[in-house]
């Protein structure tokens, strides 16, 4: 089953400071049949203007992945955390027990593009933890690059969650293959480009929600950046 929504079905707000396109419900917005995708809670794409962001809010007992497009996104936490997150370079904050945190553009003239993603944790009440490592364009280039992962691939962070998050970039008509094991979900997202994946179209700000398909194949219709996500149906 691949369930196709595309950029202007998903709920779109826009605050000014901060434009945004919601996955699931979150904040303001609430829909009890578009709460998560197995263990996916959130996928939010948000674009920040200069200057502005996110002030000093709490989070526990949750997994956020960030993944910086375009722009310059800083963080802090309450644990002595602080970075910058730049184009190509992923971000883990495990909530745990319970953290403060705030998001802010670094820049002082360009907007930041980022998509922020929640997973929810196996295991409550762990310890916060926070990383940061940067992927190279040419390291996701015509493959699907593991960047998150439960902590059993080499070179990826580690979520408390039997889930990985892969990004690829490719080339008009280059193709990739996912296998994934029977009885788990799937989450793809397109940034850019038009793809295919098991003959379903798909074009950039489109997302496919995918269940029973052990093996995935995405073919790039042109230049594409994509996002996919292999998860647990359950937390």
């Amino acid at each position: 089953m691949i369930k196709v929504i595309r950029s202007d079905e998903r709920h779109h707000a826009n605050f000014g400071w901060l434009d945004t396109h919601w996955h699931f419900s979150f904040d303001s917005y609430y829909d009890p049949e578009n709460t998560n995708w197995g263990a996916l809670r959130v996928f939010n794409d948000d674009t920040v203007e200069h200057g502005q962001g996110f002030g000093t809010h709490p989070h526990r007992d949750m997994e956020i992945v960030t993944y910086v497009l375009s722009g310059e996104l800083e963080h802090q936490d309450s644990h002595g955390h602080r970075g910058v997150v730049h184009p190509g370079e992923v971000q883990v904050m495990s909530a745990g027990t319970g953290i403060m945190h705030s998001e802010y553009n670094h820049s002082k003239k360009d907007p930041v593009h980022f998509i922020q993603l929640w997973i929810l944790p196996r295991t409550k009440g762990l310890k916060p933890r926070w990383e940061q490592r940067r992927f190279s364009r040419d390291e996701r280039a015509g493959k699907l690059l593991p960047v998150v992962s439960p902590g059993d691939l080499a070179g990826t962070l580690a979520v408390d969650q039997d889930a990985q998050v892969y990004v690829s970039a490719l080339a008009s008509g280059q193709e990739v293959v996912h296998i994934s094991k029977p009885g788990r979900k799937a989450y793809l997202f397109v940034t850019e480009g038009d793809v295919e994946v098991n003959g379903a179209r798909l074009s950039a700000g489109d997302q496919a929600r995918i269940a029973d398909e052990t093996k995935l194949s995405i073919k790039a219709q042109e230049g594409a950046e994509l996002m996919l996500l292999d998860l647990p149906v359950k937390p």
